[in-house]
């Protein structure tokens, strides 16, 4: 009890902060909710600096409180009970129907990503957790991806903050200009539907550039194909976050080897939150109730908006700013990257 009472301020702050942003990201769409919940974050964090350190009490102090707590458990926590609850969004029937089509792609997307992302981090000198998050969220699904790799990785709330605003710039960008570009390398409406569901990076965003696609064509083929495509791709995040989670134990054995101390544990780094992931999806496979699973999945995605709301409010703007570059520059040739082999891939097994 003692525990929850020092962590429920900052969760009251972090879901207060979050509805606003919610509504916003309801509105528009294209941007998103989690944008609205660091951006807003940032702002408030910016207006009153001390705000998650400083001591609230009354004369006699007969009672205080302090947001700090609650708001590192949410961001860390939370994010991680979200990622559960977004399995309930998934249906293995429907994966594996569109796996034998998709599946080629979506491999040599991610490892198009992966290595353009080590090369070109390499190279410009890039923090190794911050190429890490912007690999997987361009090569995954966005923030989701994001999101879960964090804590498995335990990336700092800033590197957050930076990979989400590079995905979330070329979000706005694909949605503007994939249907444009399908359209003029004659695209069919399955090519253009597998071309979305797999290069661009957001779920959103996949939806408004394959209705966009669709409203013009007169036919919804492309939207449901490149929504299927893309909870194909969302699986992926089992398996990436999985080998993550050796990588960073065995570097933490390692680490742990050379200081001579024996305080390492594997399950401390294991992502079990990815267990509960597979669990929900499977639970929605065969027991799930659509309106009942659909709303479980708004929670959670709600979940992740309170959870970017934390970040930013832990997040350093002048850093972000400062640092802002080299992650922009990693997240385009990451995407370009993607975008092009997954064309090219298609071209060769026929489905362009």
């Amino acid at each position: 009890m003692i525990q929850l009472g020092r962590i429920i301020p900052g969760l009251l702050l972090c879901f207060g902060i979050s509805i606003p942003s919610w509504l916003l990201g309801n509105a528009f769409p294209i941007i998103g909710s989690p944008v609205f919940g660091i951006l807003s974050g940032i702002i408030l964090s910016m207006i009153f600096p001390k705000l998650l350190v400083t001591n609230f009490n009354d004369e006699s102090k007969s009672w205080s409180f302090t947001f700090e707590e609650g708001v590192k458990y949410t961001s860390k926590k939370i994010l991680q009970y979200s990622i559960i609850l977004l399995g309930f969004g998934m249906n293995l029937f429907h994966v594996l129907k569109v796996g034998n089509q998709s599946l080629y792609v979506i491999v040599f997307t991610l490892s198009a990503a992966f290595l353009t992302a080590y090369c070109i981090g390499k190279t410009i000198k890039l923090d190794n957790k911050m190429t890490t998050l912007i690999g997987v969220g361009t090569s995954i699904c966005g923030g989701s991806a994001i999101a879960a790799t964090a804590p498995v990785i335990n990336a700092k709330d800033e590197d957050v903050a930076h990979a989400i605003s590079t995905i979330f710039l070329f979000n706005i960008i694909a949605v503007f200009i994939f249907p444009a570009l399908g359209a003029l390398l004659g695209m069919s409406d399955e090519g253009f539907g597998m071309w979305a569901g797999t290069a661009i990076n957001d779920t959103s965003s996949v939806v408004a550039a394959g209705a966009a696609w669709s409203n013009a064509a007169g036919d919804n083929t492309a939207l449901a194909f490149a929504t299927i495509v893309k909870l194909t791709r969302t699986l992926m995040i089992v398996p990436i976050t999985l080998i993550l989670a050796v990588y960073t134990a065995r570097n933490a054995q390692k680490n742990e080897t050379q200081t001579n101390s024996s305080q390492f544990h594997f399950a401390k780094v294991f992502p079990w939150f990815v267990i509960g992931f597979v669990a929900t999806a499977i639970i929605n496979t065969f027991f799930g109730v659509p309106s009942i699973s659909e709303d479980l999945v708004e929670i959670g995605k709600f979940m992740i908006v309170m959870a970017m709301s934390a970040i930013g409010l832990n997040t350093n703007l002048v850093k972000l700013i400062t640092n802002g570059i080299k992650p922009i520059f990693l997240g385009i040739c990451c995407w370009a990257a993607v975008a092009c082999v997954s064309l090219l891939v298609q071209k060769l097994i026929g489905i362009y």
